[in-house]
């Protein structure tokens, strides 16, 4: 059975919580959970332990897989925070670990949304803190409101990984809920597709074979809401699966 790490999402303590209020909480969200499992794939959220469990848990998996979610502190890239997106530097420094574990073990990943964004610092990179106050020319990528049912068009860069994955798409649009991004791109990482806007909405690493280790802006779990309206969320998961046999 091909084992896929998940790295956790956290919610720290809370005493207005009802439940666990005064515990630190790791979980999946559901749409990842239904986009990940599959016959002959085991689904594995990585805990929150000490590095001397944590490596025999990752030694153990065939790929790994990065959630979106909370912004990534700016203090992880080297700056200050411009205005109330603080971040989680905890789960900041939780992620890098394991990303180190599969840059550094030849591992497939594939990372979503703040996981893209954490695997371009990972790779010496940086981000907008938000893209509507920093990028005058970005459009805003998300609502608060709206979520997963907003969209955009999306150029992928010819001769890449995802243009020759795509080649069917005669007029690709995928959803968008997020708004920081990549403003300096990481070592060895090369764009596969853009917004509109110039967001860079794809990347893979250079230094494995294409689709390996990749990152996408947008949320493929969360396809189902809009169906057709976006390229298709399977033939990416797919593609990552490939790399794990």
């Amino acid at each position: 059975m091909i084992k896929i790490g998940i790295s956790s999402c956290f919610m720290y303590p809370d005493k207005e919580r009802g439940v666990f209020g005064h515990k630190s909480l790791s979980y999946i969200e559901n749409d990842m959970a239904r986009y990940i499992t599959r016959k002959g794939v085991l689904p594995v959220l990585i805990p929150d332990v000490s590095d001397d469990y944590l490596e025999d848990i990752l030694s153990n998996m065939d790929g790994f897989i990065f959630q979106g979610g909370v912004d990534l502190a700016p203090e992880t890239y080297g700056e200050k925070p411009i205005g109330s997106w603080k971040g989680d530097a905890y789960r900041d420094q939780y992620e890098l670990k394991i990303m180190d574990y599969a840059i550094k073990n030849s591992k497939p990943v594939h990372a979503i949304c703040r996981g893209m964004q954490l695997m371009n610092v990972y790779f010496g990179g940086t981000l907008y803190q938000d893209t509507v106050t920093q990028d005058l020319n970005a459009e805003d990528h998300r609502s608060a409101v709206l979520y997963d049912t907003i969209k955009h068009p999306i150029a992928f860069v010819q001769g890449t990984f995802l243009a020759n994955l795509y080649s069917e798409e005669k007029n690709p649009h995928v959803n968008t809920v997020h708004h920081q991004a990549v403003k300096d791109l990481g070592d060895n990482l090369d764009v596969y597709a853009n917004a509109p806007d110039g967001i860079i909405e794809a990347f893979g690493y250079s230094e494995e074979p294409d689709g390996k280790v990749m990152g996408v802006q947008w949320h493929p779990e969360f396809s189902p809401t809009l169906g057709k309206g976006v390229i298709d969320a399977d033939l990416l998961y797919e593609a990552f699966l490939k790399h794990t046999k």
